[in-house]
């Protein structure tokens, strides 16, 4: 990969820390709001629709995700890592992808039925043709996303996918309420990639023109392949039980599973999308400098390990409440499954700041290698524990997840020396906070009987109790982000 030796001044290193605050603010803002958008549709959604209804859309999931991954092949990484992409490096992989994402579709509208084949369900042949139109829009608009991520413009992204979200969310409630079952799902997908993308070209002054050369494929390609594989992998490796679980069980057991995954990942996407908009361009610029980017991969990481450890820990603490109180208790099973990913949940956005890292380096052999090796002993967990049923494999499934934080860790140590002992400082106290805070809680409130006075109870103790602790502690990274708050608060007046 191309790079180039840079050296700021003290004002352009307070510009990158002005940049990279911006950056998790308004991609804080942009994935909260997305987040409680989100938040009120999963609760309609699990109440008008049934678990055999999402478990259709969570059969074929991996499908569309493995067809994003081909038609963008790593590049908006690839570009990302370009010290100073050219027009020509934009053009070349926006018509590649337009030319790759319309062959695949083709391929997957003609591979419908043996998908339906595989999970014994006729009905998803038209499901797959119409859900699959997703990467086809979101082709068009993967150059323009990277550009505006190129640029640190993460308050334009943030306008773009906050309408995306309100718009296809509506949409599709209306169409659940109307009786479009799992077709609502797939149309809040597709709408919310169309219109996302639509807005990205608003936002992005960026515009192709019709001079196409290979040569920028082919240089960024032996980087970015590396990635598409990993990127591959790593879908089959979130979605391998909801393909399991629908072809061993039944399409309920898939869609009990998906929930209960889609909600842990409302939190942890929460922290990942913020931190996306920012680790991997601020790690870029400072690459060159192996003290600088310790310290910023620090600050990083004790910043995550902030919110994650509450966040997560704190949904597992309420995760039975929370469910039977907003989908009903038809989903109560998705509710203890909750309790289980929120474990290796909080550490999820710690290993996407370590892949970042990774890939501001051009270490995207090493990531593909070790993506590789989580998905073989994922898969080979799942083969030896589908016989004893979904809760073995769901709890192999956070066991093997919680190894690998150490793995990444291992190669983020091998890159930066941020070693083993300085990983355990910055993320241990938090960790062990959240824990006895919730711990705590849980005994305060154990007498409690009254579903929303329990949810309610613990929800305002947890967040009190954890300010307090940190508060009291003078932790600085508490400081830090209420400094910025008021500053920008400030601005506005």
């Amino acid at each position: 990969m191309e790079t180039t030796q840079e050296h700021e001044t003290p004002n352009q290193a307070e510009s990158l820390k002005e940049k990279t605050a911006k950056g998790l603010f308004y991609g804080g803002l942009s994935v909260g709001f997305q987040q409680v958008v989100g938040l009120l549709m999963g609760i309609l959604m699990g109440r008008l629709l049934l678990p055999e209804e999402f478990g259709m859309i969570a059969m074929i999931t991996v499908f569309s995700l493995i067809a994003n991954e081909l038609q963008s092949s790593g590049f908006k990484t690839a570009l990302t890592n370009l010290s100073h992409p050219t027009h020509q490096d934009y053009n070349s992989v926006f018509w590649f992808n337009i030319i790759v994402g319309a062959f695949i579709y083709v391929f997957l509208f003609l591979s419908a039925p043996l998908i339906a084949d595989f999970y014994h369900e006729p009905r998803l042949i038209p499901l797959c043709r119409y859900a699959f139109l997703s990467f086809v829009f979101a082709s068009m608009g993967l150059v323009q996303s990277a550009y505006l991520f190129k640029q640190f413009q993460a308050k334009q992204m943030a306008k773009a996918a906050s309408v995306a979200v309100v718009l296809s969310s509506t949409v599709a409630v209306g169409m659940a309420a109307c009786g479009f079952s799992y077709w609502s799902l797939a149309t809040q997908t597709n709408l919310y990639i169309a219109t996302n993308t639509f807005l990205l070209w608003h936002y992005s002054p960026w515009r192709p023109t019709w001079e196409f050369s290979l040569e920028p494929i082919r240089r960024m390609f032996r980087f970015s392949y590396k990635l598409l594989l990993s990127c591959i992998i790593n879908d089959v490796n979130n979605s391998v039980l909801n393909v399991l679980l629908g072809s061993c069980y039944s399409s309920r057991a898939a869609g009990i599973f998906n929930q209960a995954y889609q909600w842990n990942y409302k939190c942890v996407y929460l922290l990942q999308g913020m931190l996306s908009q920012v680790s991997q361009p601020v790690m870029v610029i400072a690459r060159e400098d192996r003290d600088r980017q310790l310290h910023i991969l620090r600050k990083l990481i004790r910043f995550t390990s902030f919110l994650s450890f509450p966040l997560l820990f704190g949904f597992s603490l309420v995760a039975v409440e929370f469910i039977t109180a907003t989908i009903t208790d038809r989903w109560i099973e998705s509710a203890r499954i909750i309790q289980y990913l929120g474990i290796c949940g909080a550490f999820m956005p710690l290993v996407t700041v370590f892949q970042n890292v990774l890939l501001s380096h051009g270490r995207s052999a090493v990531y593909m290698l070790s993506t590789v090796a989580l998905f073989c002993c994922i898969i080979g967990m799942a083969l030896l524990l589908a016989p004893l049923g979904m809760w073995a494999m769901v709890k192999g499934f956070v066991m093997i997840q919680l190894a690998w934080v150490l793995v990444w860790h291992y190669f983020v140590w091998k890159a930066t020396g941020y070693s083993l002992k300085l990983f355990i400082r910055d993320t241990m106290p938090f960790a062990l906070t959240a824990a006895l805070v919730m711990a705590t809680v849980y005994l305060i409130t154990a007498t409690l009987t009254h579903p929303l006075l329990l949810l309610g109870s613990r929800v305002i103790l947890a967040a009190l109790f954890y300010y307090g602790v940190m508060k009291m502690a003078h932790v600085v990274v508490l400081d830090e982000c209420m400094a910025f708050i008021r500053q920008r608060l400030h601005k506005k007046k």
